[in-house]
């Protein structure tokens, strides 16, 4: 497909989009409308801080639209930000989004894992989802809004050609019922064929929330869905296609991408899950009347403590698929079920049950914190595929299972902590929070956790110099998986140890300078990784993390720079590697030419050369090799990202310097290179009314 049909291609199945998601917005706005009609006038009339005002009406004036995160385990309110900034706004869609140094697979939508390790998440109970955790959706992303008026934002991004088109569309969903009560709907529709065979990527996500801010009562819950399907090529055969194809083709230097033979060609892996969080507050407290003229009174409830109950639960279902039996047998080192092809499926659910009970902040002058108590309960179950084969048949041609490993197909847990809160949530100078957690039942018997976070403001220099210290204690057992597992290709059974991590540090900003600059210290103990075979591990030892970040932006007029670097040193690399330097820079022109508003310029990240990790598909986890180095290429992207109005828009062309400068080694990980230079476009529109 040539240019030209490409765009008209692209037009017309956004404006197919744009139509579609006008109606559905004009219903849901119709519905919100009919809701509040229908409700009592006294609810109408009700203050978004449960006030009841009598004697003279007040004009009526829409308060702005604000968002808000939850903060585990209580389900305590966090500010978050509402997505309608058109800066930066083209970034979706490039490595550098995720992080100044992602390893991953390369297709949008694919495996990654952050090589930033203050950024990093430890190994989850369920390690599978981990390596797509960017794209799922989950408790700790999860946002609420009250909008006060319907808002529905829809963007549409799309680049490549027919066989290598990469599309996405997401919108959010969020309308009040009253002051009160609002309720939202999300949906992210993710589909890349890849630019390189066998790589496609196939997801879906899809939401809905609410949440009811009462003066006694208060209510936070969603149901989240997500189905994601991977091809999985197994990286390309040899790198040289890309480094020098000349080499591999006779002098011939041009290879197209679609062209390179990869390890895998009938593999694929699916996850799918479920997450449904209901969180609910009861506070009990007093009426405080104050007059404020000779005809007006203000009643305020005035909330002491509260009772909390939260509902978690999460499904989750990994499915790895290889359909060749030559594939089967060669790019697996051993084979323990079928020898002609692969049909691993693991599953695991899990629910929880929180109950607490807090001593708030502010309901008196000498309340200046609030404290909380509570003990959570939670059953896990795990299931594995299952060994039904007869092996006594010397005929099979299957590897032996190790001496000594029995892993049950099926494994259920009960476990139960006991914890404590310590919140200060107001106050313009000083703020803190911390949590102290102990596990008393099941295998989390003897788990502690302690973490805690203090932020502080004060005047210096004609702004204010803002500080945050952070510090954390982790004595955790290790995930279950990590210790009992069964498939078609790996098999083991492990006595892990607890694993251990201290992490302390701080971050420094002041705004009249544009500086941020992080420190973070780490000492983990019985790390667990896994090795180039894929298996498990756990280091025996210490390894010392040092990470420090600068982020410095220039400003000249429109001119823009921002910058960030990262430096980090690990003291055992076979361990845990990480690249010692990594940057982001950001050149750009920010105005407006009367009513519209760009930004242009180029961006690029660069880290240093690194043993940077493997990929196993058949895991989906991240291995440590030692090898091959990768890094030492900038990845660099030109754009221009508008806003006219209520409509975002962007133009980019990723990978601008291929073939420029920065040499043909454009890998993110052994054997998987990063995408082709390509033209992305992406429009996101605001339908708030």
């Amino acid at each position: 497909m040539n240019f030209n049909g490409w765009c008209l291609c692209f037009w017309r199945r956004l404006a197919n989009f744009v139509v579609a998601m006008n109606l559905i917005h004009k219903l849901t706005v119709s519905a919100a409308a009919l809701s509040l009609a229908v409700m009592p006038l006294s609810a109408q009339r009700a203050g978004d801080s449960g006030h009841t005002h009598t004697g003279h009406p007040k004009k009526v004036v829409v308060a702005p639209s604000y968002a808000w995160k939850l903060l585990s385990p209580l389900g305590l309110r966090e500010e978050a930000s509402i997505d309608t900034l058109f800066e930066n706004y083209s970034f979706q869609s490039v490595p550098s989004a995720v992080s100044d140094a992602w390893a991953t697979t390369g297709n949008l939508g694919g495996e990654g894992l952050n090589m930033i390790f203050s950024e990093r998440a430890p190994i989850s109970d369920f390690f599978f989802r981990d390596a797509l955790s960017h794209w799922l959706p989950s408790e700790s992303k999860q946002k609420f809004y009250n909008t006060r008026i319907p808002m529905t934002l829809l963007s549409f991004n799309s680049s490549g050609g027919r066989e290598t088109a990469q599309e996405r569309l997401q919108t959010t969903f969020s309308g009040n019922i009253n002051a009160k009560a609002q309720v939202g709907a999300m949906l992210d529709y993710l589909y890349s064929k890849g630019s390189y065979n066998y790589q496609a990527t196939k997801d879906l996500a899809w939401g809905v929330s609410g949440s009811y801010l009462g003066d006694r009562y208060e209510f936070q819950g969603f149901f989240n869905h997500y189905n994601m399907v991977n091809k999985e090529n197994g990286g390309i055969t040899d790198m040289l296609y890309i480094t020098d194809p000349a080499e591999l083709q006779g002098g011939v230097s041009s290879i197209d991408s679609k062209s390179i033979p990869t390890n895998l060609k009938d593999a694929h892996t699916r996850q799918s899950g479920d997450e449904l969080y209901l969180n609910n507050r009861y506070k009990v407290g007093y009426w405080h009347e104050e007059t404020v003229d000779d005809t007006t009174t203000v009643r305020t409830y005035i909330p002491v403590s509260s009772f909390i109950y939260t509902l978690k639960y999460r499904s989750s279902k990994h499915l790895f698929i290889d359909t060749s039996p030559t594939e089967t047998r060669e790019y697996f080192e051993n084979t323990y079920l079928n020898p002609d092809y692969t049909r691993d499926r693991t599953t695991y659910w899990s629910i929880s049950n929180i109950f607490g009970v807090s001593l708030l902040e502010g309901f008196h002058k000498y309340a200046k914190f609030g404290l909380a108590a509570y003990v959570s309960h939670q059953v896990r179950k795990y299931n594995m595929t299952p060994d039904t084969l007869d092996r006594t048949n010397p005929d099979l041609g299957l590897t032996p299972f190790p001496e000594g490993i029995g892993v049950a197909p099926s494994k259920t847990e009960q476990l139960a902590y006991v914890g404590a809160q310590l919140t200060k949530q107001r106050g313009s100078i000083l703020t803190y929070e911390a949590t102290g957690e102990i596990g008393f039942l099941g295998p989390v018997a003897g788990d502690l956790k302690l973490d805690g976070m203090v932020r502080t403001r004060f005047p210096f220099i004609g702004d204010s110099l803002a500080i945050t210290a952070f510090g954390k204690f982790h004595n955790t057992e290790a995930p279950y998986l990590t210790k009992n597992y069964i498939s078609n290709h790996f098999v083991w059974q492990n006595d892990f140890g607890k694993v251990r991590d201290l992490s302390f540090g701080g971050e420094l900003a002041y705004p009249r300078t544009r500086t941020r600059l992080g420190v973070r210290v780490s000492n983990l103990q019985n790390h667990i990784y896994f090795d180039a075979a894929g298996m498990p591990r756990q280091h025996g030892g210490s390894v010392q993390v040092l990470s420090v970040s600068l982020e410095q932006n220039f400003k000249l007029g429109i001119l823009h720079w921002d910058n960030r670097v990262t430096y980090q040193t690990t003291s055992d690399d076979a361990v845990l590697p990480l690249p010692e330097i990594a940057v982001y820079s950001n050149l750009y022109l920010l105005g407006r030419i009367a009513t519209l508003h760009f930004q242009l310029g180029i961006d690029c990240d660069y880290y240093t050369k690194y043993y940077a990790p493997g990929f196993q598909p058949a895991l989906a986890v991240f291995t440590n090799q030692r090898e091959m180095k990768i890094g030492n290429y900038p990845f660099c992207n030109a754009y221009v990202n508008m806003k006219l109005s209520k409509t975002r828009f962007y133009v980019m062309y990723s990978h601008a310097n291929q073939g420029l400068f920065g040499g043909s080694n454009y890998f993110s990980m052994p054997y998987y290179p990063l995408n082709p230079h390509r033209l992305q476009i992406g429009i996101s529109v605001d339908f708030a009314n």
